[in-house]
């Protein structure tokens, strides 16, 4: 429940949440074998996208707590390593900072996310490449900054920034995926990829996958299942790739802005993508 100033959120059961989270679970896993749906349907009425917002928020304010992401921070900035358990932990915390950071670009009135939890997200993620690859010095200064993105004041703000977000109608929402995907056809038009040119399209896939785990957490819906799969096969192919040039970086192999070609497989799933893509 939010408060009386502010918009009143559905609630939903356990159940929808942990569909939800299943989904988000193999949202980057290869499944070779699910095809497009015919045609890919991009309305989605207004109370659909309402409740597509307010189920994801339920799933960060239900699954993360201010206490429990700082004693995790703290324990890095200790310098004490995290134990199996706890770094499923901090990899769940920031799956659910990332689906409701997706969820205010896509339903959002501005399609933005606000600013301190957009820059909270992609905080936690450099804490977490740094706490897998040993980085002290990036563990430290990732953690120092979260202690202030943490902090009582700043959480309370956020909190409610994002308990008021005002959303789009559906004509907005499906003017918005549909330049989205200009987007990605322009972005895959190009041969070589450098770093940043291969994390911005592959930035585009994760936010569709996110519409369209939310979609089928809601109730049975074979289209949104379909459309969520054939995604998760992209985003889990250059997901490994991305770690590949992440870890090549690392060791000084390779610059990560070195350009390189897509994979044909990952290509040529992004190529059916934008063909079938109602623009």
């Amino acid at each position: 429940m939010t408060r009386s100033s502010g918009p009143t959120w559905q609630k939903f059961p356990a159940e929808t949440l942990q569909r939800l989270f299943d989904a988000v679970a193999v949202d980057d896993i290869v499944d070779a074998h699910v095809a497009l749906p015919e045609p890919i349907v991009l309305g989605c009425p207004d109370e659909s996208i309402r409740q597509c917002y307010a189920v994801c928020l339920q799933f960060w304010e239900d699954g993360v707590t201010r206490e429990n992401t700082l004693r995790l921070v703290e324990k890095l900035l200790r310098n004490e390593g995290l134990s199996a358990d706890e770094r499923l932990e901090f990899k769940d915390i920031r799956a659910r900072y990332k689906h409701l950071r997706f969820a205010q670009r896509l339903y959002s009135k501005q399609h933005r996310s606000n600013r301190v939890f957009d820059l909270t997200t992609r905080v936690l993620g450099k804490l977490q490449d740094a706490f897998r690859s040993g980085r002290r010095s990036g563990i430290v200064r990732s953690g120092l900054l979260l202690r202030i993105l943490l902090s009582k004041p700043v959480w309370s703000i956020v909190r409610r920034a994002m308990q008021n977000t005002r959303l789009d109608n559906e004509a907005g929402f499906v003017a918005f995926q549909q330049s989205e995907m200009r987007s990605l056809k322009k972005a895959v038009s190009r041969t070589t990829f450098a770093g940043h040119q291969f994390h911005a399209v592959r930035k585009i896939v994760s936010m569709q996958v996110s519409f369209y785990d939310t979609l089928r957490s809601l109730g049975p819906n074979d289209h949104a299942y379909r459309m969520s799969r054939f995604l998760a096969a992209i985003n889990g192919l250059m997901g490994s790739r991305h770690d590949e040039m992440v870890a090549e970086a690392l060791s000084g192999r390779r610059h990560y802005e070195t350009p390189a070609p897509l994979a044909s497989e990952t290509r040529s799933r992004l190529e059916t993508l934008i063909a079938r893509f109602p623009t």
